[in-house]
C-alpha cells in the first residue's frame, strides 16, 4: 500500500510536463591494476511522468555539438564530410532509461560500429536495514543489493518520492541518494537537483545510405544480456572486424578504394589498410586490458 501511494505521489509531482533532473558524481575505477586512478562523470537522471533516463552530462553535451554540426554540413551538400572529435566527450558511454510504471529498464551502449539496446531482465532484490545517516541534505536509509556481478549498498530518501536511483537501481520507497559497490570501485552521489521543461523528443538525424557514423544515426539493435555478452565475446576477440566489413562493403559498392590514416604512438602516419587495422586492433585491446573493472561484470564476462 505504501509503495502506492508514493507512486502516485510521484505521478502528482510530474503532473505538470516537467523533467526534474538529478546530478550524480560518478566515481570509478577502470583498472582494477590501478586503484589509484579514480576517474569521475557528472550524470544525469531526468525523471518525467513516463520514466527515467540516466546518462553522462559531457557526453550529451559533446553529442549535441556534434549533431549540430553534423546537421550543418549535411544542409550545405557538398560531398564529404567531417567529424571532429570533441574535447570533452564523456567518458561514460552508455545510457539506462527505465518506463513507467513497470520499470522496464534498457541498457543502451556501443560495441564497434553498432548501437544496442539490452532489455534488463533482473530487478534488483532490496534488503532494506535499520541504519540511518545524513546524505548531503535528505536523511536516508540503508539497502543492499546483489546486481550485475557486484554487492552494492544504497541509502534512499522519502523525502524525494520517487522510486528511482541512478543505473540501473529502483525500487525502494524513496529516491536513491547514494549507492556504491562493496569494493568501492564504483559510487554514485546525488549532489544536486532542479526541475526543467520537458523536451520534445529529438529528431533522428537522416544519414546519406553510405555513412555510418558511431553513436549516430541508424536503429538500435535490441537483444538480450545473453546475446550481448555474445556480441563482446566477438568484438573483444576481434575488435575491427565489423569495421573491416564495412569498408570493403561500401569499397564494393561505391566501385571506389575507401582509404584513411592513423598515427602510431611514435608519431608515424600509415595509411596501408592491414596495417591500419592492426593498429587499430592493438590500440583496442590496450583499452580493454585496462577497462577491466566494469560496472557491471556479468554482462561482459
Amino acid at each position: 500500500m505504501k509503495s502506492k501511494i508514493l507512486f502516485f505521489m510521484l505521478l502528482g509531482i510530474l503532473a505538470n510536463a516537467q523533467t526534474n533532473r538529478f546530478f550524480y558524481e560518478y566515481k570509478f575505477i577502470p583498472d582494477s591494476n590501478n586503484k589509484g586512478d579514480v576517474k569521475k562523470e557528472m550524470m544525469l537522471l531526468d525523471i518525467d511522468k513516463d520514466g527515467s533516463s540516466y546518462y553522462s552530462h559531457d557526453k550529451f553535451v559533446a553529442d549535441s555539438i556534434g549533431k549540430a554540426e553534423l546537421e550543418k554540413q549535411l544542409k550545405a551538400g557538398g560531398g564529404s564530410i567531417s567529424v571532429n572529435r570533441r574535447e570533452k566527450p564523456g567518458q561514460v558511454s552508455y545510457k539506462v532509461t527505465k518506463q513507467y510504471p513497470d520499470f522496464k529498464t534498457y541498457l543502451f551502449r556501443s560495441v564497434s560500429m553498432d548501437q544496442y539496446k539490452i532489455r534488463e531482465d533482473q530487478k534488483p532484490d532490496w534488503k532494506i536495514l535499520p541504519d540511518k545517516q545524513k546524505i548531503g541534505e535528505y536523511n536516508a536509509q540503508k539497502a543492499t543489493t546483489n546486481f550485475g556481478g557486484r554487492e552494492w549498498t544504497a541509502w534512499f530518501t522519502t523525502e524525494i518520492p520517487f522510486q528511482d536511483g541512478p543505473y540501473k537501481f529502483y525500487g525502494l520507497p524513496g529516491l536513491i541518494v547514494k549507492i556504491e559497490d562493496t569494493t568501492g570501485s564504483h559510487s554514485m552521489t546525488l549532489v544536486g537537483n532542479k526541475t526543467i521543461k520537458t523536451q520534445e523528443g529529438e529528431k533522428e538525424i537522416q544519414l546519406p545510405e553510405n555513412i555510418k557514423i558511431l553513436g549516430l544515426g541508424g536503429k538500435d539493435i535490441e537483444v538480450t544480456k545473453d546475446q550481448f555478452k555474445k556480441v563482446w565475446k566477438a568484438y573483444a576477440n576481434d575488435p575491427t572486424k565489423n569495421m573491416r566489413e564495412m569498408m570493403m562493403k561500401n569499397g564494393s559498392e561505391s566501385g571506389s578504394k575507401v582509404s584513411f590514416k592513423v598515427k602510431t604512438s611514435d608519431g608515424k602516419e600509415i595509411s596501408d589498410p592491414n596495417q591500419v587495422f592492426r593498429e587499430m586492433e592493438k590500440r583496442t585491446k590496450e583499452v580493454l586490458q585496462k577497462d577491466n573493472n566494469p560496472i557491471e561484470p556479468d554482462l561482459v564476462n
